[in-house]
């Protein structure tokens, strides 16, 4: 088997292992059996609003839609401040973003609220500011680090801005415009667990009802499946840097 197909299948496999997590966390009956045992003198050991699959399909659509924004913004504002048009506000658009990743979360979603009210659209806000930094970084450093001598044969070779972008700077790129989408989506995952506090769901919701009673099973059934997310999409996204061209 080639070494790419052995990527290809090594993609495959952590795909899986995500699917398989979703079907775990609708096993609600051993979450309680399990989180009974090592808490029994708890009364209560698992959120009974709502099931927990339901918890990590609503924490994953709040993920997903927010790395939906981060990338429809980082990608062209990265692209676009690695063009002479662009450069001039290289400075500027860092230490903006810098800012907006300094800014805690809850403080994000403290402003928000009053013009947005309660929900999902203050949660993204908050999740963007928070991750657009790693996806506009990695970005500008991609496309900053391919070699100026390819640049210039390519343009010898009739290449207009265009053929070079997508044919050249883009492809050389990737792995570290790719590592900077995997650095974002690990951190909103774990930051999209102060959803609950403005009523968005997501798997915050067992943890802060567990904090607010002093209830670590409570938290654990929370805490637990968003570590799992986290660290198999970060499993699943390096093998798809993996399979990026090499540089």
């Amino acid at each position: 088997m080639s070494a790419r197909s052995q990527r290809w299948l090594g993609l495959a496999a952590a795909a899986a292992l995500l699917a398989a997590a979703f079907a775990l966390f609708a096993q609600q009956d051993a979450w309680a059996a399990a989180l009974s045992r090592l808490f029994p003198q708890q009364p209560t050991v698992v959120f009974e609003r709502t099931s927990l699959l339901t918890l990590a399909l609503q924490h994953a659509t709040i993920v997903g839609a927010s790395m939906g924004i981060i990338l429809a913004v980082g990608l062209p504002l990265g692209v676009a401040l690695t063009r002479p048009g662009g450069r001039p506000f290289l400075a500027l658009a860092s230490s903006l973003l810098a800012a907006g990743q300094a800014l805690p979360p809850v403080a994000v979603l403290a402003l928000a609220l009053p013009f947005f009210g309660f929900g999902l659209k203050p949660t993204l806000i908050a999740l963007v500011a928070y991750g657009l930094l790693p996806v506009t970084r990695n970005t500008v450093a991609g496309l900053q680090g391919v070699p100026i001598d390819l640049k210039e044969a390519g343009r010898a070779m009739g290449m207009g801005p265009g053929a070079l972008f997508w044919r050249l700077e883009a492809p050389l790129a990737l792995p570290t415009v790719l590592a900077g989408v995997r650095i974002s989506a690990i951190y909103t995952i774990g930051t999209a667990t102060v959803a609950p506090i403005i009523g968005a769901g997501g798997l915050g919701v067992p943890i802060i009802a567990g904090l607010a009673v002093g209830n670590l099973a409570l938290v654990l059934q929370g805490a637990l499946p968003v570590a799992l997310l986290a660290v198999l999409t970060d499993f699943l996204l390096a093998r798809l840097v993996a399979l990026a061209p090499d540089t």
